[in-house]
């Protein structure tokens, strides 16, 4: 707003600073635009997002019932919720195309059937996993107590847990310090396929 002061022939301009809330925002009864979301949602539509991704790990089987349901009930029925909280710990895996599983095949007859194929970037330690499902859960980390002990020091007393479901192996890491690490990706529940590489720590571990 301008503002004269002294007569027509002498005067001074004063220019008012804009009203500012208490918050640093520009108030809503000055002439000024308020500031546009570029990004507009549907109504709901983040967490319509949050739902289908933990539908989508029921059904891959990363959830079980009991986690599925209290992570429904928290994503509908609370007031605030934490994306991070519900979905972030979900990595999803895409299905192999017939043409990538026969590549993949391909691929492993010819460095069997090659004498010179070099072993360098392939795990020494093959994680032996049951698949006909007579043993459901497997604890990993450093304490004895564990099913499979890896005796280093930078890989956490109970390191991960896997659990077989719906013929799958699942891979859960449990807050370890140095995280799961499937395939180059630091995952929190992930599924395992068979050649599969798992870091745990310093221990690099391949899905048999």
């Amino acid at each position: 707003m301008l503002r004269c002061h002294g007569d027509a022939a002498a005067f001074a301009v004063s220019v008012t600073p804009p009203l500012i809330d208490h918050c640093g925002s520009r108030r809503m009864d000055t002439c000024c635009r308020a500031r546009e979301n570029r990004r507009v949602l549907y109504r709901g539509a983040s967490r319509r997002r949050i739902t289908r991704t933990l539908n989508a790990a029921y059904g891959a089987g990363l959830l079980s019932e009991d986690t599925f349901a209290a992570r429904i009930d928290h994503a509908l029925g609370s007031g605030l919720v934490d994306p991070v909280a519900l979905i972030g710990d979900l990595h999803l895996r895409r299905a192999n195309p017939p043409w990538d599983r026969l590549s993949i095949a391909l691929r492993a007859w010819l460095r069997l059937a090659s004498p010179d194929a070099s072993d360098d970037d392939r795990p020494s330690v093959l994680l032996a996993l049951d698949w006909t499902g007579a043993q459901s859960e497997l604890m990993i980390g450093r304490h004895h107590g564990c099913d499979v002990v890896l005796d280093e020091p930078s890989v956490s007393r109970h390191h991960a847990r896997l659990v077989f479901r719906d013929d799958t192996w699942i891979v859960q890491d449990l807050a370890s310090t140095n995280g799961t690490i499937v395939n180059g990706k630091r995952v929190g529940r992930c599924e395992l396929r068979p050649g599969d590489s798992v870091v745990l720590g310093g221990t690099c571990l391949k899905v048999d």
